[in-house]
C-alpha cells in the first residue's frame, strides 16, 4: 500500500498475528501500551485494523523490510478513541519491534504515513496521543513537525484509574498550505 526505501507498509493478514504477539510479548515494547496482549488479542488486532482499513481507506498497517519482508510493527491512521479529545479525528501512531529500534524506521513510516494522508484524505488535521513518559513517542511527534496541545491532555477512559498509564498528552499536525492546494485542485478536476 505504502513504500518508503527501506519499508513496505501494508494490510493485515491472519499470519502477522503471531508476529505481533510476539513483538508485543516483549515489556519494553508495550511499557507504554499496556498488558502484552494474549494471542487472541493480536487476532482481535488483525479484525478490528482490517476493519478499518476497509471502512476508512487506512490504519495502523503492517511494517516489513523491503528487502527481507521481516515483520518490523506497525505505523498507521485510524479514528481516534472515543471518549477522548480525539474521538473519530484522524490519529497516527506506531510500534516497532524492539530489532527495528533506533534505525529511523518508526520517522520514515510515519512520514510517508502522513505524506499519503495527505495525499488521500480531506482532513485538515493529524494528531497522536501517548503517555507523557514515552519520551520516544512524543519526541517523533515532535521532529515529524507536530505540536503538543497542552490543553488537550486527558486522561484516557480505556485505562484503569489507577495505572501510571491513565494519562495522555495530545500533539497534532495540520494540513500544509501546499498539500490543501494540491487537494483542492485534485477535487476541481476529479
Amino acid at each position: 500500500m505504502i513504500e518508503t526505501e527501506r519499508l513496505r507498509l501494508r494490510g493485515w493478514c491472519q499470519d502477522d498475528a503471531a508476529a505481533h504477539h510476539a513483538m508485543c510479548s516483549d515489556p519494553d515494547v508495550v511499557r507504554y501500551l499496556g498488558a502484552p496482549p494474549t494471542i487472541g488479542d493480536s487476532r482481535d488486532v488483525v479484525t478490528r485494523q482490517t476493519a478499518t482499513l476497509e471502512s476508512y481507506g487506512i490504519c495502523f498497517l503492517v511494517i516489513e523490510g523491503r528487502a527481507d519482508g521481516a515483520f518490523l510493527g506497525w505505523c498507521g491512521i485510524k479514528p481516534g478513541p472515543e471518549s477522548t479529545p480525539i474521538a473519530d479525528m484522524p490519529e497516527i501512531g506506531w510500534s516497532l519491534t524492539r530489532s527495528a529500534w533506533r534505525q529511523g524506521y518508526a520517522r520514515e513510516a510515519a512520514s510517508a504515513v502522513i505524506d499519503w494522508f495527505w495525499e488521500h484524505k480531506p482532513d485538515p488535521t493529524i494528531f497522536a496521543i501517548t503517555v507523557p513518559d514515552n519520551t520516544a513517542s512524543w519526541g517523533l511527534m515532535e521532529r515529524l513537525g507536530m505540536q503538543r496541545m497542552i490543553d488537550q491532555d486527558f486522561d484516557h477512559p480505556a485505562v484503569e484509574d489507577n495505572s501510571p498509564l491513565k494519562r495522555h498528552i495530545t500533539y497534532r499536525i495540520d494540513r500544509p498550505a501546499d498539500r490543501a492546494h494540491n487537494r483542492l485542485f485534485v477535487n476541481h478536476i476529479g
